[in-house]
């Protein structure tokens, strides 16, 4: 059986630190189709059924021009996966070699010699469990009979199993869909040894992803610091915060816990990426109240700051730190 693959998953090949060039990137895609939809920190779907019939070219051949035109204006590569719903189109992406497109136009032979964690949602404690029933092939999970798989996995589990082996996949492209996470980044005029110069770049980049959760009422559950060196390697590092957050002062502590740890010394830093990960709308964050008086203050100064800013640029209010 085949299917009009239609659904693009693009993943750019974008080193940590240039996480910030997704939004030009997807005003690229933008050009093609109106919908589509962020994958941060690195991808994005795109719904080109109207593309097709607009241009009169095939998901292929636009997925060569989006190649094309993302390296040439950009300078980035990429790995287009095309399928006829999201699912298909992030497992292709997932396959493709950079600067290839790997289209599924037959879904059951695509999926059915994959590994059985190939399949969206499935993870180790959920692999491990089929595969000690002989299920560990997509293939063998489509053959399974569905009461088999709810009986190993629970209903639910074995219902999204069961659809996901034989290639069914009911999410839609979201057009504007809210991200995941959100990045901000600094690079420095030279090759950077000073901590401090470092540790002013890390305040800053704290400073703008704090002010822009706020903006956007998101908090963040995880913050990841990735450094890049002289020699165009990286590292990265993730911590899990204490609670949701959007406050700046927490934020900037995890990042100085992060850059502390890596123990860089004198390392040639190129450049900083912080990335704001697991966001989600603040309302439905809970915050320990604090019986410390300062930590109150804190954040009516930074309400207040928020406000001067909206108003009157972001430059209007800075720390003291980063006007010397």
């Amino acid at each position: 059986m085949t299917a009009a693959p239609e659904i693009l998953c693009v993943r750019f090949r974008l080193a940590p630190v240039y996480e910030a060039l997704l939004p030009q990137l997807l005003a690229l895609l933008g050009e093609f189709t109106p919908v589509v939809q962020a994958e941060p920190p690195d991808g994005a779907l795109a719904d080109l059924r109207g593309a097709v019939r607009y241009f009169g070219r095939g998901p292929a051949e636009l997925a060569a021009v989006i190649r094309v035109r993302t390296l040439a204006l950009h300078g980035v590569d990429c790995a287009i996966g095309a399928g006829p719903n999201p699912m298909l189109a992030r497992m292709a992406a997932r396959r493709a070699a950079p600067g290839t497109t790997l289209v599924v136009t037959d879904p059951a032979g695509f999926l059915r010699g994959l590994p059985v964690n190939a399949l969206d949602g499935v993870g180790p404690a959920t692999a491990r469990t089929l595969c000690a029933y002989g299920l560990d092939t997509a293939g063998r999970v489509a053959d399974a009979p569905l009461a088999v798989l709810q009986r190993v996995t629970g209903a639910r589990t074995g219902r999204d199993l069961w659809e996901r082996a034989h290639g069914i996949d009911r999410s839609r492209v979201v057009p504007n869909a809210a991200a995941r996470s959100a990045a901000a980044e600094r690079t420095f005029p030279r090759d950077e040894t000073d901590r401090d110069r470092q540790r002013r770049a890390l305040l800053s980049a704290a400073q703008e992803l704090g002010a822009r959760m706020r903006g956007e009422g998101q908090v963040c559950r995880a913050l990841a610091l990735t450094v890049r060196y002289a020699d165009r390697s990286t590292t990265t590092r993730t911590r899990t915060l204490r609670e949701p957050t959007a406050h700046s002062a927490a934020l900037t502590s995890a990042a100085y816990a992060l850059h502390d740890g890596l123990a860089l010394q004198r390392a040639r830093v190129r450049g900083v990426t912080l990335r704001a990960e697991g966001l989600a709308p603040a309302e439905h964050a809970a915050h320990q109240l604090s019986l410390d008086p300062a930590d109150e203050k804190a954040r009516r100064l930074e309400a207040v700051a928020d406000r001067a800013r909206a108003r009157f640029g972001p430059g209007a209010i800075i720390p003291g730190s980063l006007a010397a």
